[in-house]
């Protein structure tokens, strides 16, 4: 049964006290009743402030004014994309390379296949910072569900012929913490808002989507990782240009455009249901403006994209050899990502069969809106934020029921098509099975919180007893175990808690229980 929205809760403008929730506590819910024209009013003095407005149609790189204080605030881009002959020669070359792959695989080349792989494999790899690699975790087995960061920046070539930009870093669009389960064949993507207010230590108070202009994409997954309080396995991340390569090599996309996309810094599309080319795909994926009068333009933006990329998804799933080796090449020429086509190839073969309408499921990041000293800010509701991260931990939906915008028609939570409910009963079939102790301390010197996860624990089927460790400067919450058949089980709890890692007792932890829990400050950060 899927939830709606009304167009009154979900109103973008005044709000009252100066925030609005975007999800409720209880339900994930809009709540809050707001006049429409304000926060439009002032997202659009922002994007067009000062004497550069009045040129702004006329460059489609001209950047709106930054929010007052905040370097990396940014206004929306208008992009003009040609099309024509040079976008057919494009469409022949992929094409025509397409045929060479498949060839060379079919016929045995395999010197010439592994020059191929190679080189497709350099040109996604060679910007990888090489502190990227520091902070990526790799400690994860094959084929077990793994976290990626999905960063979406607007690159272009034309952009980098801009005088305007030349030396700016890029700024991520869209920001997508996804979790891949290739066993289950289910995938969690979750939107983060770009305005959501982070503390980034050295740099200060910043706007997320400033990771990236300070320190690129090893900031990006940091901050991302820290927020969400999970390890990120891989990222990629792609341009503008890039995006709309690899719609046209898939032959284009079905998307259900819920509304008529009518934006003169994104482009123009009708509704229904209908396949978008590259260009097409770009349009829903980057227009805000046209909700401008219905509601939070950011929020249905980013519902859009998480459309899109399951409509790839599903393209990619179910394509044929040529498809997807032209996919592959149109990736190499604008996305980083530190993945191998190997990688890439298995992940794609893992997942292939998975129903998209069932086990693709989608949310975003829970924050309240406040407007403050002339700055827009996206508030991260901390408690939701947690039950959400609990339950992607678990495999589950980020939401118990589909979350439908009244005013739209926009998905902004999908929840399995409402299906989750035998997933989640069978889920407690299986915890009621679990027998045994499990000791939990609190080593992090706030109250409460280890009769929280002890009480969390007896659901799988354990008896738990609370009290406090030796001392309060745990980083790190940890699950000890102590034979190697009990390890499938410690990493249960620990995604249970959805924190901390699990460890093998090395005699340093004395415990008389099948496994002890120590709560670190990572529970509460």
């Amino acid at each position: 049964m899927a939830k709606s929205y009304n167009r009154n809760s979900y109103g973008s403008g005044a709000r009252s006290g100066g925030s609005r929730a975007r999800y409720s506590t209880s339900s994930f819910s809009p709540v809050g009743s707001h006049m429409k024209s304000a926060r439009a009013h002032s997202r659009q003095r922002a994007d067009d402030a000062g004497a550069r407005a009045a040129a702004y149609d006329d460059n489609p790189y001209s950047r709106g004014a930054h929010d007052a204080g905040n370097p990396y605030s940014r206004g929306a881009h208008n992009e003009a994309y040609s099309v024509g002959k040079a976008k057919k020669r494009k469409r022949r070359k992929i094409a025509l390379v397409s045929l060479i792959v498949v060839l060379v695989l079919v016929l045995g080349g395999a010197g010439a296949a592994f020059a191929y792989v190679s080189n497709i494999q350099s040109n996604m790899q060679k910007n990888v910072d090489p502190e990227m690699l520091k902070i990526l975790d790799s400690s994860t087995p094959p084929g077990d569900p793994f976290y990626m960061v999905l960063m979406g920046t607007d690159g272009s070539a034309e952009r980098d012929q801009s005088a305007e930009y030349a030396g700016d870093q890029y700024r991520t669009d869209s920001l997508m913490l996804l979790r891949i389960d290739p066993k289950q064949k289910k995938v969690t993507c979750v939107s983060l808002m770009r305005d959501t207010k982070i503390d980034m230590g050295k740099n200060g108070i910043q706007k997320l989507n400033a990771a990236h202009a300070i320190g690129g994409a090893p900031l990006t997954v940091q901050t991302v990782s820290q927020l969400a309080g999970v390890p990120i396995t891989h990222y990629a991340e792609i341009n503008f240009d890039g995006f709309k390569d690899i719609v046209d090599a898939l032959g284009g996309i079905e998307v259900d455009v819920p509304v008529k996309i009518s934006d003169p810094r994104a482009g123009y599309l009708e509704a229904g249901l209908q396949t978008l080319d590259g260009d097409g795909a770009l349009t829903l994926c980057r227009s805000r403006h046209t909700y401008d009068e219905l509601g939070d333009g950011d929020g249905y933006r980013a519902a859009n994209q998480r459309m899109v990329v399951s409509a790839i998804g599903k393209k990619i799933l179910n394509s044929d050899v040529a498809t997807m080796a032209a996919t592959i090449e149109a990736l190499s020429k604008y996305v980083t990502t530190d993945m191998s086509v190997m990688d890439i190839i298995n992940l794609a073969n893992n997942l292939r069969g998975m129903n998209m309408e069932t086990d693709f499921y989608s949310a975003v990041e829970p924050t309240t809106s406040e407007y403050s000293n002339d700055i827009w800010w996206e508030i991260l509701d901390k408690a939701e934020w947690k039950k959400m991260m609990d339950r992607i931990n678990q495999g589950l939906p980020p939401t118990t029921e589909d979350v439908v915008d009244e005013a739209t028609g926009i998905v902004i939570a999908n929840a399995g098509g409402g299906a989750l409910s035998s997933d989640e009963s069978n889920t407690a079939r299986s915890r009621a099975k679990r027998s045994g102790t499990v000791s939990v301390r609190n080593g992090c010197g706030v109250a409460g919180v280890g009769a929280e996860a002890a009480e969390a624990i007896t659901e799988l089927g354990y008896k738990t007893e609370a009290g406090n460790a030796n001392h309060n400067d745990y980083a790190e919450t940890v699950v000890v175990y102590g034979d190697d058949d009990q390890k499938e089980d410690a990493q249960e709890i620990a995604d249970l808690l959805g924190k901390g890692r699990i460890v093998k007792n090395n005699n340093e932890y004395i415990y008389s229980s099948d496994f002890l829990v120590v709560i670190g400050k990572d529970w509460v950060s």
